[in-house]
């Protein structure tokens, strides 16, 4: 069941998705977060930081997970998704390092990249509230369309529609990596609560499959339909094809 909260902007969108995580933090004792990338959730993590710096939010006690992570890509590379949590969050709150994961882009054999990443997740006892955006594709963490739902931590080979939507944070096309480890979907769906955000026009289409299509690989992000506890914090113009809404 996905329960839809419809916002004015992107602004307000990342108010209400940083208060609703800043909730989740404050609730449970050991709270673990399953943390995304990407342009949508900058303007939360923002929120998030000034919550810190106003003394209303603790992150001593989070421990965080997140979806993926470019695969050849070391954590000091500054396209990497380590360097992009540490610059957009980590390095700003109190939250200990160590407690903080993404997957290990340096691994070369996937098989054990993988495997030990969803160790670690199970280790944790899950993940209580995982973060989503919403690829152009209809992609959650890098599940591309495909013909089934990977159910584990898995090596993926990015789509060129992927590629070409990622390739404004490189210097040339050339440099956007190929592959990347990434959470299955299997994984998603096993945490307790989901808070999908998706903002802006471009992302109308897709979300109109997302909420009102069939369930299927072909849209990976529609197997939410089926997940207990989905929150959609979404804005207008993202919402503007819905007619449900």
């Amino acid at each position: 069941m996905i329960q839809i909260e419809k916002v004015k902007d992107y602004s307000a969108l990342s108010k209400k998705a940083a208060m609703f995580i800043a909730a989740e933090i404050v609730q449970k004792k050991l709270p673990v977060l399953g943390l995304a990338t990407g342009s949508t959730p900058i303007g939360t993590y923002k929120v998030l930081r000034e919550l810190y710096q106003e003394g209303r939010l603790d992150f001593s006690s989070v421990r965080s997970v997140n979806l993926d992570e470019y695969r050849g890509l070391s954590p000091e590379d500054s396209h990497s998704y380590r360097y992009f949590m540490n610059e957009e969050l980590f390095n700003h709150v109190n939250i200990k390092i160590s407690n903080t994961h993404v997957p290990d882009g340096t691994l070369k054999e996937a098989k054990e990249a993988c495997e030990s990443y969803e160790e670690l997740i199970q280790s944790l006892g899950g993940i209580h509230l995982q973060i989503l955006g919403l690829g152009h594709d209809g992609h959650i963490g890098f599940n591309e369309p495909s013909n089934h739902f990977p159910a584990k931590t898995h090596c993926v080979k990015l789509t060129e529609e992927t590629i070409n939507a990622n390739q404004r944070f490189f210097a040339k096309k050339e440099d956007v990596p190929t592959e990347a480890y990434t959470m299955g979907i299997g994984t998603i769906m096993h945490a307790e609560k989901i808070l999908l955000l998706v903002s802006g026009k471009d992302k109308a289409s897709i979300l109109q499959k997302v909420l009102e299509g069939p369930v299927t690989p072909d849209v990976p992000a529609s197997i939410l339909q089926f997940h207990p506890n989905v929150i959609l914090i979404a804005d207008e113009e993202a919402l503007s094809l819905c007619k449900t809404v």
